[in-house]
């Protein structure tokens, strides 16, 4: 079934009760937060995710009339509500309804304990404030010791897109990241350095396409050894001249 014919209501269940009050009832049960940056999949059941994209979409359709945008007769909008949905729930906020990647952990034989650096990662996230872009570049800078577990390159990416694909400010969310790879490697020190383009200044407001948002977190050895933390900012600064 194409985009135009799927279905434009809200999906329910026999109760009428739609799919996203059940998962926020859970939820509330729970005792649990469900703000924009938070990861929700525990709580949604097995064929619940595509009814919420029918009741998205739904909803969403319901915006675009409220804008006076005619979505029967254009057929540049026909499946706007749709595509727009998908858009939301799989593609840019998946980090909040998708379980966390699968990441293989590997002991520390060799008992390296040199600084490492990965990045530059292409991060994609979204400010909360205004549902805008927010496009930038991240660096991780790891000290391992002999008990840290180690993950290959391609899982620092799939863990940072999880993380990021989030309604979010930029601040909370390298924070976010920094908790979630302490855990994972337990090293004796973790960097991270993210830089970005913000939308909801460059598309709106002041509309100043030049200034971007630089910020770091610091943790055990890099924030207590000023020389490690000086040998990976330089490091950075050599990789970006």
């Amino acid at each position: 079934m194409d985009d135009v014919t799927r279905p434009k209501k809200p999906k329910a269940d026999d109760l009428g009760v739609p799919v996203s009050q059940k998962i926020r009832e859970r939820i509330e049960r729970a005792r649990e937060r469900y703000h924009a940056n938070d990861n929700i999949s525990r709580f949604i059941e097995p064929g619940e995710l595509e009814l919420l994209l029918d009741e998205v979409e739904g909803r969403m359709r319901g915006v675009l009339e409220s804008l006076v945008i005619d979505v029967d007769s254009d057929h540049n909008t026909q499946g706007t509500a749709r595509r727009v949905a998908k858009m939301y729930l799989n593609e840019v906020f998946r980090g909040r309804y998708m379980p966390p990647p699968s990441v293989t952990e590997f002991p520390n034989v060799e008992h390296l304990n040199e600084l490492m650096i990965v990045g530059p990662i292409m991060i994609r996230s979204a400010c909360s404030h205004h549902l805008c872009p927010i496009i930038g570049k991240l660096w991780i800078g790891v000290m391992p010791n002999e008990h840290s577990n180690l993950i290959g390159l391609s899982k620092y990416v799939r863990l940072a897109d999880w993380v990021m694909s989030r309604p979010q400010i930029q601040e909370e969310a390298v924070t976010r990241l920094a908790d979630l790879l302490q855990e994972r490697m337990q090293p004796d020190g973790l960097a991270l350095v993210m830089e970005a383009d913000h939308f909801c200044m460059q598309w709106r407001g002041v509309k100043d396409t030049d200034s971007k948002m630089i910020n770091s977190v610091m943790r055990g050895s890099f924030l207590a050894n000023t020389s490690l933390r000086r040998e990976f900012l330089a490091l950075l600064q050599r990789k970006s001249a």
